[in-house]
């Protein structure tokens, strides 16, 4: 151990050039090839005898939609390594890998071994899938299988590319059929609440007709020319009234006492011109027939009076009797003598005049005391309206604002349901994005493992290790001395002379 030790210093503290390396090549050669006798020819049977696995590859382009996107908007917005991890999922799932194993017979003698989620798993193990990262924008991607049997690998690989461009064409249009019946259900539950609030708005326009905020100007011009007729028409009224209150004076100073007298005073000048004057204007009135009774009466009572006394006592009864029905004519003379002068009156031009205008007043003041009655109630009315008007306008701000945003949000939805029925159609009739083979699988002639190049470089690279590192160890194994050099390390003196090795003879 403890030569060991000074082995080791002298490594440590001297210094070798090529002649110690040569040297030192010549003392271990055959640790340096003995290994290249046990690796090489190792490698080279690996290489000859190891079972072939051949790869096969598609690409696969990814070709845009043939329609203008300006024309027609995909509703697929999902980017392409998204949807192709999506379809890699699926075509690589048990299901379809299963059938993929069963239609071309593949791992027959695994398949002795392990079960069917093992041959699965194996198979997704040979199966790669390069997909684009979101930072590549390439816009193709791979498609790989590896296997024994060179034929079936290249089928096996176009048959994936088929899955995978089935799936595709299968998810896009699924994903565009949704898109399509989604946005139609949320259209049409948007169009039933759209004319709900139409049907809502129209019950609010119909219940507060007159109240509405787009009617104040109207309500106000109608307003300022009622109050302007109301106040016209007071007017109308107050004077109407002036007028009566001028036509019953003056009806009043005709049918006064004073008045009254004054035409008979005038038909005085002659007892005959007044007697007839008299006599005609009681016949003429309604008045007069009491008038002339009363005559007539008492002039056939004072007649028949007469008679009698000449042929009875004043104590006979028929006198009495007679006596008595003229003392009630006499006592009922003045009632007689006012109708007489109240006819006399009504046959005044005049009076008539009057009383007909008076009769007219009453019936203007009436009909403006109606239409003052009439505007009263449509002002009040109105007014009504107007100091309804802002809390109309914010019920109808509020549902116009609900109106407005549904209807927008129909219009959107609407847009957006005919895009998507355009671009499902789109899909449907595979216009739109599609996965086109480039270069289909072929039947690899080479096996893409192992590689034989590759698998020798490996060897040699091995082999010269494992030769220098065996000639580093036995060197740092060793515990001789071989030179002066580490002598005179070892011993801290200088060497005088040194001895060679002597060979002797064999006798």
């Amino acid at each position: 151990m403890k030569n060991r030790k000074l082995k080791t210093m002298i490594n440590s503290a001297r210094s070798y050039g090529i002649v110690d390396y040569i040297e030192i090549f010549k003392r271990r050669m055959w640790y340096f090839i003995i290994p290249f006798f046990i690796i090489i020819p190792g490698t080279i049977l690996y290489a000859k005898f190891a079972p072939r696995i051949y790869k096969a590859e598609t690409l696969v382009l990814v070709s845009p939609q043939k329609v203008p996107e300006a024309f027609i908007q995909s509703t697929i917005t999902s980017r392409i390594e998204e949807r192709l991890q999506s379809i890699a999922q699926e075509v690589m799932s048990r299901t379809r890998l299963e059938q993929v194993i069963n239609e071309f017979k593949l791992y027959r003698e695994e398949s002795k071994d392990l079960s069917k989620e093992q041959l699965v798993e194996l198979m997704q193990k040979n199966i790669k899938v390069d997909i684009p990262s979101k930072k590549d924008e390439k816009a193709f991607f791979t498609i790989a299988y590896t296997g024994k049997n060179p034929e079936i690998v290249a089928a096996v690989t176009n048959r994936l590319t088929s899955l995978f461009i089935e799936e595709n064409l299968r998810l896009r249009e699924q994903q565009a059929t949704g898109t399509t019946e989604f946005l139609t259900a949320e259209l049409a539950s948007s169009q039933k609440r759209l004319e709900d609030l139409e049907m809502q708005v129209s019950h609010y326009k119909k219940r507060y007709m007159g109240e509405l905020p787009e009617q104040l100007d109207t309500n106000l011009k109608i307003l300022e020319q009622l109050q302007n007729q109301y106040q016209r028409i007071g007017e109308n009224l107050n004077a109407a009234q002036d007028r009566k209150l001028f036509i019953q004076k003056q009806i009043s100073n005709l049918e006064s006492p004073a008045t009254a007298t004054e035409p008979l005073a005038i038909g005085r000048k002659g007892k005959a011109s007044s007697g007839q004057l008299l006599s005609s204007d009681v016949a003429s009135s309604p008045g007069a027939e009491k008038t002339e009774s009363y005559e007539s009466q008492k002039d056939a009572l004072t007649k028949l009076l007469d008679e009698l006394k000449s042929k009875y006592t004043d104590n006979h009864p028929d006198v009495l009797v007679t006596k008595k029905k003229l003392a009630d004519l006499e006592s009922r003379k003045d009632t007689y003598k006012k109708q007489e002068e109240s006819a006399d009156i009504k046959k005044d031009p005049r009076y008539r005049e009057l009383k007909n205008q008076l009769l007219m007043i009453d019936l203007d003041i009436k009909q403006n005391q109606a239409e003052i009655s009439g505007i009263s109630k449509q002002i009040n009315n109105y007014r009504a309206r107007v100091e309804n008007i802002p809390s109309r306008e914010q019920e109808m701000a509020s549902l116009m604002r609900e109106y407005t945003k549904t209807k927008e949000n129909y219009e959107t939805l609407f847009k957006k349901s005919q895009e998507a029925r355009q671009s499902e159609n789109l899909e449907f009739k595979q216009k739109g994005e599609q996965f086109k083979i480039i270069d289909p699988a072929r039947v690899p002639e080479k096996p893409f493992s192992p590689d034989i190049a590759k698998v020798l470089l490996i060897g040699l690279a091995l082999c010269i290790g494992c030769s220098l590192g065996l000639v580093v160890l036995r060197e740092q194994m060793d515990t001789s001395f071989y030179d002066a050099e580490d002598v005179e390390l070892v011993l801290g003196l200088r060497v005088i002379a040194t001895i060679p090795s002597i060979e002797k003879e064999a006798a």
